[in-house]
Formats: C-alpha cells, sequence, structure tokens
C-alpha cells in the first residue's frame, strides 16, 4: 500500500480534529481554570500542541460567533460563557461552584474590606484562607502588596472581569456590568 503526501495530510487534519475534541471535553468537563501542567496530563499532549489548539479552539468560537470563548488567565484557561451571556449563570447554574463555599466567604471578606491585611483574613478565615489567598492572587482576582510582615490585599483587575461587575460610582460597592442585566451590591457601613 503506497501513502500519498494527501494521505499523510487527512492523518494530521484527523489527528488534530481528534487532539482538538479532547481539548474541548477537557475544558467543558473541569469548569474550572486549568494549567499548562493539569492540561498535559488530561490530555496526554505535548504544550506546544496544546496552546497551537487552545488558539485554533478561540477562533472556532469566535468564527462561529459563539457564545462560548476560551478564557486565560495567568498561564491557565477554562472554557467559558461571554460576558454578554454571564447573567444566565445565576439562573441556570447548579451543583458545585469553581471556589468552594469556604474560598467564596474568603473571597467575599476581601472584597467588601479591602484593602485588608493577609494577617487579619487568616485571623478570621483560619489557616486554610492562605491557600484560598494564593489561588486568588494566581486568578489575578486579587492584588497583594508587601506591608511588613504581612500582605495588604485589594480587588485585582482580574476581580471585575471574572464576575463582570465593576465599582459603583460612589465606591460603595459593586455593580453589574451595563452589558449584563444583573444585581447591584451596595455597602452600608452605619
Amino acid at each position: 500500500m503506497e501513502v500519498s503526501a494527501r494521505t499523510l495530510e487527512e492523518i494530521d487534519e484527523s489527528k488534530e480534529k481528534g487532539d482538538l475534541k479532547k481539548l474541548e471535553a477537557v475544558f467543558f468537563v473541569s469548569g474550572k481554570f486549568l494549567g499548562m501542567s493539569e492540561l498535559v496530563s488530561l490530555t496526554d499532549l505535548n504544550p506546544i500542541i496544546i496552546r497551537e489548539l487552545i488558539e485554533k479552539l478561540s477562533e472556532k468560537y469566535d468564527k462561529w460567533d459563539s457564545s462560548i470563548e476560551i478564557v486565560e488567565k495567568a498561564g491557565m484557561w477554562k472554557m467559558d460563557l461571554r460576558r454578554e451571556f454571564s447573567y444566565l449563570i445565576n439562573k441556570l447554574a447548579t451543583g458545585s461552584a469553581e471556589f468552594s463555599n469556604a474560598e467564596q466567604e474568603t473571597l467575599a471578606i476581601i472584597a467588601y474590606k479591602q484593602p485588608i491585611k493577609q494577617s487579619v483574613i487568616i485571623k478570621i478565615r483560619g489557616n486554610k484562607a492562605y491557600d484560598h489567598v494564593r489561588k486568588f492572587a494566581d486568578l489575578s482576582l486579587i492584588k497583594k502588596k508587601r506591608i511588613g510582615h504581612t500582605h495588604e490585599l485589594s480587588l485585582g483587575d482580574g476581580f471585575y472581569d471574572y464576575f463582570n461587575v465593576k465599582e459603583r460610582s460612589d465606591g460603595k460597592g459593586l455593580e453589574m456590568d451595563e452589558d449584563a442585566p444583573g444585581i447591584e451590591i451596595e455597602i452600608n457601613e452605619e
């Protein structure tokens, strides 16, 4: 049997399609940000190939004008809804969240009290909060600024993008971006 150049191209194209489907399935099932080492482990693919496939997957969703996109934060990727559809998450999502309840509570305290010292967060939330703070910093949800023997924590730009919110003009809380219908969160410090 003779293998022509055309046959080799078809084999390569078929392999790439299979790899693309495999990567897409990993993103779909995980529902959270994945680093390159996790993607390599889950797909058994080379990091260079994974980067190319992520790019192709992103282009595919753009070309289709899909409600889904591949989001990158701090060298990690996840499949997510485009911002204009984020309001649907609260209506439809059930089951486990990307962040545990404990992580959500830690992030809520940081968002409410910012800027706040990490040592205060640890006193309030316990030693597990170190892991929470590290995770949030890795995802650019918070900023850490060294102050003496601790860090000062405040919301990072990633927080506003991730949760599709912005600071209110009066500085007293957060509100959903105008692109998506949603809620306002008001802070009363009485």
